[in-house]
């Protein structure tokens, strides 16, 4: 009966949440609107780290070879194959985040800990390394721009006066959708048998090696889940960009992915998911009222981190739980 409660109360929450966003543009400004695509964006990146960190009990600081390497599928795919289409740049992009990731995984997996957080990261580095080097391909710290990508199959394009309005109005419905499918997506996941051996894993890894299970497979199937999810969030943040250098794969930016997650709760589905939305809007701001704003926004993180050990969401948790305890008094 509870159980059917808390469902219920969460259907209805997530409905109105979505009602929310739906009208966003027509009620905020364009900038606003941007905003809140970039963080919708960053929410599906930290959803599939999360996977890793959260479900299966293993930390990577390299996540954003991932993310980056997305972002760069497109613009070479744009400059060097003349694609235009955006559902193209989805399909080149996640199957050549997920072949990365399919061999980094392979290797890190054979770790744990952290030698798994480190190799992960000097593997990430690599990427880097060529994205840097590679200036005839990638044109080195200069990046690449891409145009405005076509929609559902080329139906909507975005030429001429106010076409960036247009973009920016029709693409955060747009993201919106792929939001909702990887939510749906990663929650099927992590509700699923798979998941739940992903979750017995992290509890006790020798246990369930010494059970029969396939420990390094089910890692690296997570690895390749995970850096692909991460990979489609680097898709569709270089249409809102439309530019990539090689900072987004660097190491730094995937301690930005890690805070994202821990700030918003990884030991929760949704943690993640609000932990990006918050940290984009903390950096934007911070940079807009100081140029200290590396410094104040490592003091706010570290408050929040030492104030809110279980993240935003499991405060709001115990706080709920708290407030029906003292109801039933």
């Amino acid at each position: 009966m509870m159980q059917n409660t808390s469902l219920r109360s969460a259907t209805i929450a997530g409905f109105s949440i979505l009602a929310g966003l739906l009208v966003v543009p027509f009620i905020l400004d364009p900038y606003q609107t941007l905003l809140l695509t970039y963080g919708l964006v960053m929410a599906i990146a930290a959803l599939g780290f999360n996977l890793l960190l959260g479900y299966t009990g293993l930390l990577s600081f390299g996540h954003s070879a991932y993310f980056g390497a997305g972002a760069y599928a497109v613009a070479l795919s744009a400059k060097y194959l003349g694609v235009t289409s955006m559902e193209a740049f989805i399909a080149i992009g996640v199957l050549s985040t997920a072949l990365i990731a399919a061999v980094f995984g392979a290797i890190c997996v054979r770790h744990t800990k952290i030698f798994f957080a480190i190799l992960a990261m000097a593997l990430s580095q690599v990427i880097w390394t060529l994205a840097y080097k590679l200036y005839d391909i990638t044109n080195g710290t200069d990046g690449l721009n891409i145009p405005f990508p076509t929609l559902l199959g080329g139906s909507m394009e975005f030429v001429g006066s106010g076409s960036y309005q247009r973009f920016v109005n029709a693409y955060y419905f747009y993201v919106i959708g792929f939001f909702i499918a990887a939510l749906v997506v990663m929650w099927v996941i992590v509700n699923s048998p798979f998941g739940k051996v992903l979750q017995s894993i992290r509890d006790n890894d020798v246990r369930a090696e010494f059970i029969g299970m396939p420990v390094k497979l089910y890692r690296w199937f997570a690895f390749i889940i995970s850096g692909s999810f991460t990979g489609l969030a680097g898709v569709l943040w270089i249409p809102l960009n439309r530019h990539v250098t090689p900072d987004v794969l660097h190491w730094p930016f995937s301690g930005e992915i890690v805070f994202m997650t821990v700030l918003g709760g990884f030991k929760s589905f949704i943690g993640p998911v609000v932990g990006a939305l918050f940290f984009n809007y903390l950096k934007t701001y911070a940079i807009a009222w100081t140029e200290y704003w590396q410094m104040l926004l490592g003091i706010v993180l570290v408050v929040l981190v030492i104030a809110l050990p279980t993240g935003i969401v499991g405060i709001i948790s115990n706080l709920a739980s708290r407030m029906r305890a003292g109801g039933k008094q």
